[in-house]
């Protein structure tokens, strides 16, 4: 009964690892998410774009509700393509702008069917059948394919995009570049910890490093600079002056931005004067003794500024403590742990409404995104807070109790990160699916006005969107089921484009071909955030119920009507889903799931922002960390094997790291020999180890050399920074350790994986009966 989870990784990897993945087949499951393969676009996109929890769907309704396997896709539309893998091609149709159907508006694509010697085209999203726009015709074969097939990217191609023309900007015109605004807290807090200082000093060289289109000079990003307490501080950085300006708004209540020529410039023309501005900043305020600050009319200044320019962009915002000046926006403690695990729990991860509404529909309106850094040293209303962040295609960043020392490289790695990786601004997302199905459901970090049209002020390479489908009709098994989704974007240089991922699923009315197509790693992406989603209106209680409910299901739906007759006692797994119950467990056992009182709901609400908008790949090693044993230096530096993230693997002598996607954590056994400790840290023994080291010295030796590389390696496969831990066995900062070594028994409650698999075993047996 009992699958070694890092098994079924390794024979994936064994099986299709380093191959060629090519995306002609309808319906075919790809490699998992932690198996490297190289992906060659045939006519369906990429699974690094789109992943769906099972490439099968069931034909009828009746046959979903049956078997409760949810029909989602996690659609990631600006994934990293690797430098192996053909970067997106641009087609540009001209005036004429992108070919679309007269009745459902689907995009030109590989699905569309050519009739009547090329002059006409029936559409496979509606079955209508439009005319051939004359300067669009072709020819077809003798297959009844048109001739330019292989020329035409959105013909032969599941992944492309198209230039859009003026109809599809706002008011008729064409964008401008997007800016971006950086608004530094510079209240006593963040000038004490050398906060302020470390942030204008990366600032000087980071900003050479905007993102910039393919070929261009440089980049075509504005830059903006506020400073603010309880008032805000704007600058006028135009490249004629000398010295830069500081205007100051104190009518916090009434935002508006003091000047417009100046504020927004590009960094290569007024480098001198920015820079001259970043030197004065730290000691502009070293004197402060102002704690308060604002929040809400920070962000309301940022859009203003958006809005004067005309343009999009992005607010990166360094804030370090609960608003409570008197403002729009101002916050109380609600912190109140004695609702844990009652009725009421749910408010505590309710964002405070009002203000914070109304702004983040002006942001989304705007093409407005918010980036939050905030460094709290005690409760911040992380729900309040984070919330226009994750509604605008933002990001949160969280460093509790920051010392420049110990997590200022970690910060910094997230920063250049963040300014670094390729986004889009002012999107609109559409999912159009095939006749008998539709979107009903939709989870990231975007806004939804109506049912249809997802809105996103930005969309960077790490946000995923999760869709679920529900049917509305018969699929039948000839047609399959198609999804296509169009992206509508500015890119960083200002250009209106359009993003289409297209892909194909096999259906049937065989409930043994779903499960046999299932991919657990999208199924539990799914599940985390639909019980992340419902927690704001449901008990956790309830929901925690729920999964069980749900995973029983599934389970005893496949023992009933797909797996060879067995004994009751036995517990039968589909092949797809062996590893389902371990990343359940864990998913019940996350901070926002687990119910303890113990845990901060700030940590709670965090977690939860996190994991609304990640993709496949992220949740996965969220829900099932990796435990690599670090063995002797062998002459290669490959990452070793993992192993089972349980205790028992651990072993007295032995050094082991566990990565999760957020912390890398370095284990180090109490008897772990003296030689290997000098040669890692120079240092000779445990006892002389500092427990604040957050990075390995440089030696020059072949364990620190392998040991480096592996972590390198491992870092550079992640979206975020990770701070590395060094836990000495049996010492305090163990049991946060403890809490990531998901098959063993909650810290915090929840059950060990054999204790939860004997649970859902139970579940299954009363529902056969």
């Amino acid at each position: 009964m009992d699958t070694i989870f890092t098994q079924v990784i390794e024979d994936d990897q064994a099986k299709r690892g380093g191959q060629l993945y090519t995306t002609n087949l309808r319906g075919q499951v790809p490699p998992l998410v932690t198996t490297s393969f190289t992906v060659q676009d045939q006519g369906n996109a990429s699974p690094r774009f789109m992943r769906c929890t099972t490439y099968s769907f069931p034909c009828s309704s009746d046959l979903a509700k049956q078997c409760q396997v949810p029909l989602a896709t996690i659609i990631k539309p600006f994934a990293t393509v690797p430098k192996n893998e053909t970067p997106l091609y641009v087609v540009n149709h001209g005036e004429a702008g992108p070919i679309r159907c007269n009745r459902c508006k689907a995009y030109m694509c590989p699905f569309m069917l050519f009739i009547d010697g090329g002059r006409r085209y029936q559409c496979s999203f509606c079955n209508c059948v439009n005319e051939v726009p004359v300067q669009y015709f072709q020819h077809l074969d003798h297959m009844g394919r048109r001739v330019d097939l292989y020329e035409r990217p959105e013909l032969s191609l599941g992944s492309y995009e198209f230039t859009a023309t003026l109809d599809y900007c706002k008011n008729n015109k064409p964008p401008n570049p997007p800016a971006y605004i950086f608004m530094i807290d510079v209240s006593y807090n963040n000038i004490k910890s050398g906060l302020v200082k470390l942030i204008c000093e990366e600032l000087k060289t980071l900003l050479d490093r905007l993102p910039k289109e393919e070929g261009a000079e440089s980049s075509s990003i504005k830059v903006g600079f506020v400073t603010y307490n309880k008032i805000l501080h704007f600058y006028n950085v135009k490249s004629a002056l000398a010295q830069p300006q500081m205007m100051v708004v104190s009518d916090v209540a009434e935002m508006f931005v003091p000047l417009l020529d100046g504020f927004l410039v590009n960094f290569q023309e007024s480098r001198a004067v920015i820079n001259n501005l970043l030197d004065q900043i730290p000691d502009m305020f070293a004197d402060t003794n102002e704690s308060e600050t604002v929040f809400a009319p920070v962000i309301q200044a940022g859009v203003e500024a958006l809005k004067a320019a005309e343009c999009s962009g992005k607010l990166f915002i360094f804030h370090s403590s609960l608003p409570t000046a008197e403002a729009p926006g101002k916050l109380k403690n609600r912190d109140d742990r004695k609702l844990v695990n009652t009725e009421k729990e749910k408010i505590l991860f309710q964002p405070q409404r009002g203000v914070y509404e109304q702004l983040t529909k002006d942001c989304v309106a705007q093409g407005c995104c918010v980036d939050l850094f905030v460094f709290p040293n005690q409760y911040v209303d992380m729900a309040t807070m984070g919330d226009i962040p994750t509604h605008t295609g933002g990001s949160v960043y969280k460093y509790s109790n920051f010392q420049v020392q110990i997590d200022g490289e970690h910060f910094l790695t997230d920063l250049r990160r963040d300014v670094e990786k390729s986004i889009g601004f002012d999107a609109i997302m559409r999912v159009r699916t095939s006749t008998g199905f539709r979107a009903t459901d939709f989870f990231g970090a975007i806004y939804m006005n109506n049912t249809t049209d997802v809105e996103m002020a930005a969309v960077d390479c790490d946000k995923a969107v999760t869709v679920e489908f529900k049917h509305d009709d018969a699929l039948n098994e000839e047609a399959g089921a198609l999804i296509q989704c169009a992206l509508l974007y500015t890119s960083i240089s200002g250009q209106r484009r359009l993003r289409v991922h297209n892909l194909s699923l096999n259906c049937s009315s065989q409930l043994s071909e779903l499960y046999k197509s299932c991919e657990t790693d999208a199924l539990i992406n799914f599940f985390a955030k639909s019980a992340y989603h419902a927690i704001l209106n449901q008990p956790v209680k309830t929901v925690r119920e729920i999964l069980v409910k749900q995973t029983a299901h599934m389970l005893a739906c496949y023992r009933k009507h797909c797996a060879s007759p067995s004994a009751a006692s036995q517990l039968i797994l589909p092949d797809a889903m062996k590893v389902f119950p371990v990343y359940m467990n864990s998913l019940m056992k996350t901070p926002v799931l687990v119910g303890s009182a113990e845990l901060s709901t700030d940590e709670r609400n965090f977690h939860r922002l996190s994991v609304m908008s990640t993709g496949v790949e992220e949740s996965q090693i969220l829900l099932y960390p990796r435990l690599i044993p670090l063995v002797r230096a062998n002459s290669h530096f490959a990452v070793p094997a993992a192993v089972r993230c349980s205790e028992e693997r651990l072993s007295e002598t032995g050094v082991f790291l566990l990565d999760n996607g957020q912390n890398l954590f370095l284990w180090l056994g109490q008897a772990c020999p003296p030689d290997l400790i000098q040669s890692l840290f120079n240092v000779p023994s445990l006892a002389h180890l500092s427990p604040d080291m957050t990075s390995l010295p440089e030696l020059d030796n072949a364990q620190s050399k392998k040991l480096r590389s592996i972590i390198c390696a491992i870092s550079q496969q992640r979206p975020h920074s990770m701070k590395m831990v060094i836990v000495k066995q049996k010492d305090k900062p163990e049991m946060l350790f403890r809490q990531h070594l998901v098959e063993d028994k909650g810290l915090h409650g929840g059950a060990s994986y054999i204790d939860f698999l004997c649970y859902v075993h139970r579940e299954i047996r009363q529902l056969l009966t």
